[in-house]
């Protein structure tokens, strides 16, 4: 196969034109994103809302500024997520009216966008679109949410980060996970597979149930499977109607932590794979050459949005990227971490993985040793979705009159001369025309010096040294 192009800025900002946002459609025009999308063409834009709590996620700004962007193409953008699984007996995401709430709380609305914020996949999660993936490694079928599928082109706005099950959460997953709908997640996490899904390969502890009398919060062992497959029997002993489980994680976080069950690490090696498949299968819903890829490898928490809290990020942040090719830009994101030092602090220190070099997502994200973090990328490049093979290209800034505030152009003196002859902001006429009560001279160099304060409650100058350019040539 042959190399990708992916497109690429770093994550430093020191003018109008260097802002994230600024980069953020610079490269997708670099990319030819803007060439995709026709006068009247329906765009979906897929982003994650991030769930209750959550404060990684990607600010709408990002959506917003890539939906006026279509529309000055002519395009007619939406912004849309997905109901969730529902992972979790408390999930915030699991039906259209909790995606709602969940995004507008998170900043996710037709206010802050411009445009409307839709659930993909209808009410329930059962709005999609089925497709056909004979190519795909493990999966042969996709079932894509209803509005991706019927949009003329799609745009994966990625916040790339880490994730529990997939290791990375990056395009890939965006698209294989995020872009399909409820019954295609279960799909993906391998509801009812005979080997890999989490009825089949989890270990059940029913024994170590000690009973209603000793489990004060018995109820939640039934209330956590919405497909209600646990219940207390007469006897007082705990059952699992494990043929007929779904995968839908509902039980994850419940039955886990109380030994009650113990995960499989072959589910979490099957989604990785699975995950290839089902974004395969939503290109070609869409259209192979209708849909593109930004990633903001920005905040990279070691966690995905779908949980309810945010840890330290794992590594400063990368840059913001683009590209056709789902592969390569998820590829060119790991590597970047890859190069990059480790946070201070964070889980990738915890766990001695912060040096240059170092597997940043399978020591701070994944859940068991053995994940892979290249493992939903290895799938795809198997399965012709894209290339791991990419030429990374760094793009060039924009010109800053492109990105200044768009609706009143002119120069200060045009817009205010005026209005500040009428609402004089500046008191002229108080203090002899100083304007307003302050002292004449200070001395700044006494409040500029730091002090030691951990000396029984006494303050000791700190010696403060200046900082002295660095010669050119060092």
């Amino acid at each position: 196969m042959a190399r990708s192009e992916v497109f690429y800025m770093d994550a430093h900002s020191e003018s109008t034109e260097t802002s994230l946002v600024a980069k953020m459609t610079t490269v997708f025009d670099a990319a030819g994103l803007d060439e995709m999308i026709k006068p009247n063409d329906i765009v979906a834009i897929k982003i994650h809302c991030g769930e209750w709590n959550n404060t990684a996620y990607l600010r709408p700004v990002y959506a917003r500024a890539l939906a006026d962007r279509i529309k000055e193409l002519g395009g007619r953008p939406f912004v849309c997520d997905t109901t969730t699984s529902t992972y979790s007996p408390w999930g915030s995401r699991s039906s259209e009216l909790d995606i709602l709430l969940t995004a507008e709380r998170n900043g996710y609305n037709s206010a802050t966008l411009g445009c409307p914020f839709i659930c993909a996949d209808g009410f329930i999660g059962t709005s999609d679109f089925r497709v056909d993936i004979p190519e795909g490694y493990l999966l042969k079928e996709a079932y894509v949410a209803q509005a991706i599928a019927a949009a003329d082109v799609l745009i994966a706005l990625t916040h790339f980060k880490g994730h529990g099950m997939g290791v990375i959460g990056g395009a890939l997953k965006n698209l294989g996970i995020g872009a399909q709908s409820k019954r295609g997640k279960l799909n993906v996490h391998m509801g009812g597979h005979p080997n890999y899904g989490y009825g089949a390969a989890a270990i059940f502890h029913p024994e170590r149930f000690q009973g209603k009398e000793n489990t004060p919060d018995w109820e939640i062992l039934e209330d956590c499977c919405p497909f209600d497959l646990y219940h207390i029997n007469e006897k007082d002993e705990l059952e699992w109607d494990r043929e007929r489980c779904t995968t839908c994680l509902g039980c994850f976080g419940v039955m886990g932590p109380r030994g009650l069950a113990e995960i499989p690490p072959v589910n979490f090696d099957a989604v990785d794979v699975a995950i290839a498949d089902a974004c395969l299968g939503v290109e070609k819903a869409v259209g192979r050459d209708k849909v593109g890829y930004i990633n903001l490898a920005i905040d990279v928490s070691p966690k995905c949005d779908c949980g309810n809290h945010s840890d330290v990020p794992i590594v400063p942040h990368l840059g913001v990227f683009a590209s056709t090719d789902a592969v390569a830009i998820d590829m060119a994101c790991v590597d970047k971490a890859k190069e990059s030092p480790g946070m201070p602090g964070s889980a990738v220190e915890m766990m001695e993985a912060h040096h240059p070099g170092d597997n940043k997502f399978e020591a701070a994200a994944a859940t068991f040793h053995g994940q892979s973090e290249v493992a939903s990328i290895n799938t795809g490049h198997e399965i012709g979705l894209g290339s791991r093979d990419y030429t990374l290209i760094e793009v060039e800034p924009q010109s800053a009159e492109r990105h200044k505030f768009p609706y009143d152009r002119r120069p200060s003196r045009q817009r205010f001369k005026e209005r500040f002859e009428k609402f004089q902001p500046f008191p002229y006429d108080r203090h002899d025309g100083k304007g307003f009560a302050r002292n004449d001279v200070v001395d700044f160099d006494r409040v500029k010096r730091h002090y030691d304060h951990s000396t029984n409650g006494h303050q000791e100058e700190v010696e403060i040294r200046e900082l002295q350019p660095a010669d050119d040539d060092e």
